[in-house]
């Protein structure tokens, strides 16, 4: 139990990381699938575990899809989201009692039973209970964002935000039109305003990064 429960309408940044910053993402696969296990299991009706759902055929996948979205019943709407080599950020929005806990654990655990599987490993993935941190307004919401997206070039993965596949930013810009988040009726901002808001912060977060790091390897108890 959390000490501060989760509570319905409020928007959560999320986060989690593997054990020792082991990395759990190493190559397109394993972000595409673990960004499908994010997409899928938001939908309360959705009862497969993914290993039988990805055997299915293309067909059969699709016409689950459908129907899921027809009447979506979800327990959590997806704001904004960037999965890197050891860890992920989310933002969230909770829909019903509980929604973010229950979603949160049925991804984990689905993303961990795929990779022992496919790496034929044994225990634990994560580093622990996922952290949450409440989003209380509307200009600290679209800040995060913002650092969501610039997560990848912070960390030297990419030169660009829009060359990092495993984050929603191609949809924040409009590059991407069918993705999984829904952010249009909460952050008003047009994509080409978003990406030079994004952009302008680029040089600055990555210098701060860079101290962090070297803070952290300097730091002693």
């Amino acid at each position: 139990m959390r000490k501060d429960p989760l509570v319905n309408g409020q928007y959560y940044h999320i986060l989690n990381r593997s054990i020792a910053k082991y990395e759990i993402f190493n190559f397109p696969n394993d972000f595409l699938r673990f960004i499908n296990i994010l997409d899928l299991y938001r939908f309360i009706d959705f009862r497969y575990s993914y290993s039988i759902f990805s055997r299915l055929s293309l067909l059969q996948q699709q016409i689950i899809i459908s129907g899921l979205r027809k009447n979506p019943n979800i327990d959590v709407q997806i704001i904004a989201y960037c999965v890197m080599p050891t860890h992920f950020h989310l933002i969230l929005k909770q829909l019903v009692d509980g929604g973010i806990s229950t979603y949160i654990s049925r991804v984990l655990n689905s993303y961990s039973k795929s990779f022992n599987l496919i790496h034929k490993r044994k225990g634990p993935l994560w580093e622990g209970r996922f952290k949450n941190i409440l989003i209380t307004t509307d200009e600290q919401l679209l800040h995060l964002s913002r650092y969501l997206h610039l997560n990848p070039t912070s960390a030297g993965l990419v030169k660009k935000p829009e060359e990092w596949q495993f984050s929603s930013y191609q949809e924040f810009i409009g590059k991407q039109k069918q993705g999984i988040c829904d952010f249009r009726d909460v952050i008003d901002i047009n994509p080409g305003n978003y990406k030079k808001f994004v952009l302008e912060r680029a040089s600055y977060q990555k210098k701060l990064s860079k101290i962090k790091k070297i803070l952290l390897e300097n730091h002693t108890d």
